[in-house]
């Protein structure tokens, strides 16, 4: 390895902490070599058909770039033909990737990964089986799930990451994003609590509901399937820049999915999923009755 490659890899990481992300590394060496080409990057994004402001997000790690988007960032800098394969393996790496909890713990607050995702986003579709989304949890509900959480990471900081989460809900009220949820209905009889906290909480989601930028379908035990599904996904879009990518939170960490192809997939299983849930007024009778049913069970 070239002595220009370790010294990118170790500004990425900054010589300290866990290992870059493939994301990062991707970054720093399109940064590198534009920067050993002596090519500014609003030259560079005219070259290859792409804004100023997506250079700057791609350099910066915030973005990962499509295929032909970094073939062509090399092919503008004159890189060698080794040099391109290696940013095929390096964007291959970024387009899927695992970052477990505790090296995510290590990085800083949780809820600050997650909140640069939704802020990049101009939608976010949440698909949730098991628990309320956090974007719509009240804070006793975010406090006893954060804390079940955390019994695995005695060195981190549960207040700051309910503070964190609350703060993030702040994005429902942008007009300029759009928020889809489908939620099932076992995620909403879920109870960290006694049966008042639930329905404060299911409270919060039919009053979240009424706002013009969020959509929340309902997904009833009771529906006829139209697909398997295991695992709770968010899809993030931007649509100024025309970059989507997958979060999917697994019980040992969080993995990042971006290639096209893998994509396709979770959008077609988010059209699925949609067909068996419930909206606006069918969706609020499904709500009543599931509270119905809380106010008159044990508490």
């Amino acid at each position: 390895m070239d002595d220009g490659r370790i010294h990118s890899l170790m500004d990425a990481s900054g010589g300290l902490g866990p290992p870059p992300t493939g994301r990062e590394r991707l970054a720093a060496e399109l940064r590198r070599l534009r920067d050993i080409a002596g090519v500014s990057g609003r030259d560079l994004a005219q070259r290859i058909g792409i804004s100023q402001s997506k250079v700057s997000r791609i350099e910066s790690g915030a973005v990962v770039p499509s295929l032909p988007e970094v073939t062509a960032w090399g092919k503008e800098l004159g890189v060698s033909v080794e040099t391109q394969g290696r940013l095929t393996a390096l964007i291959e790496a970024a387009y899927s990737e695992v970052h477990p909890w505790g090296e995510a713990l290590q990085r800083g607050n949780l809820q600050q990964g997650i909140q640069e995702h939704e802020r990049a986003a101009t939608r976010i579709a949440v698909f949730q089986p098991s628990v309320v989304p956090g974007l719509l949890q009240i804070a006793e509900y975010a406090r006893r799930v954060i804390a079940m959480f955390h019994r695995q990471y005695a060195e981190s900081d549960p207040a700051a990451e309910l503070a964190s989460r609350l703060e993030r809900q702040l994005a429902l009220y942008d007009t300029d994003r759009h928020f889809d949820f489908l939620i099932t209905e076992a995620a909403l009889r879920w109870r960290p609590g006694p049966a008042q906290l639930l329905l404060a909480q299911l409270d919060r989601i039919a009053s979240i509901s009424s706002l013009e930028n969020v959509s929340i379908g309902l997904i009833p035990l009771t529906a006829e399937a139209t697909t398997l599904t295991t695992h709770g996904f968010v899809m993030y879009e931007d649509a100024e820049q025309h970059d989507s990518w997958v979060t999917v939170e697994t019980i040992h960490a969080d993995v990042r999915v971006a290639a096209p192809e893998d994509m396709e997939i979770y959008r077609s299983r988010w059209s699925l999923l949609r067909k068996m849930a419930l909206f606006d007024a069918d969706a609020q009778e499904f709500l009543g009755r599931i509270v119905d049913d809380l106010r008159s069970g044990p508490v």
